[in-house]
């Protein structure tokens, strides 16, 4: 029996989703959570096979949860279950230890697919996504675990970038040039595959850098 917590703010969604999940023979909703840092405590407690988690939540963001079940209850698979379709996102949540990632606007079956992978610990991505994202991307993911890495400087910029300074800004207050600031800009964008400033400014919300303030 695959036994599955639910995580998600709204409670009209937790209750269609518990009614999918109970509708399989293979499966059970063992506890169910409105924010994220109740997900990190009922995985610990109930130790279910999968958690399926919304990416945005109250109190601890998806990404944070993840991060805190994959060293507090590493024998529990997580299903991301989100309406963005980002690369950034995807990456993100894959790194941080996510066994598969879901689009909220796909089927049902999408979702059921998806638990019964991350049971047997399989990696699994939303069908729309790895039509577009798959090969090189799933490669690297399949092979590595991490997905890469930023340096701080880089993070530094982004996080900058994020709150609304201008490259003249963020090279004042770094010390460095403006020419340097775009070369760290470019790097950070390319490694995580973000297209432009509002993928910035979401990577830095899913990061958690804009609420520092």
């Amino acid at each position: 029996m695959i036994r599955v917590v639910l995580a998600d703010d709204h409670e009209t969604v937790r209750q269609g989703l518990k009614l999918l999940v109970e509708s399989q023979p293979d499966m059970e909703v063992v506890g169910e959570a409105g924010d994220g840092r109740q997900a990190v405590q009922l995985a610990q407690t109930l130790q279910p096979t999968v958690v399926v988690l919304d990416i945005s939540m109250p109190e601890l963001n998806g990404l944070n949860a993840t991060r805190a079940m994959a060293q507090s209850s590493p024998g529990t698979a997580v299903v991301a279950l989100t309406r963005y379709s980002d690369d950034a996102y995807v990456q993100a949540l894959l790194g941080a230890g996510a066994s598969a990632y879901v689009l909220k606007q796909s089927t049902p079956a999408e979702l059921l697919k998806a638990i019964r992978a991350a049971a047997e610990g399989k990696r699994y991505l939303d069908a729309s996504l790895a039509a577009r994202v798959a090969g090189a991307f799933m490669a690297r993911h399949a092979l590595v675990e991490t997905p890469p890495r930023i340096t701080e400087r880089e993070a530094e910029v982004l996080r900058l970038i994020a709150a609304g300074h201008s490259n003249k800004e963020i090279a004042a207050r770094l010390d460095i040039s403006v020419k340097t600031v775009e070369v760290h800009k470019a790097n950070a964008m390319r490694k995580l595959s973000l297209r432009g400033r509002i993928d910035i400014v979401r990577y830095a919300l899913l990061q958690g850098w804009l609420h520092d303030h």
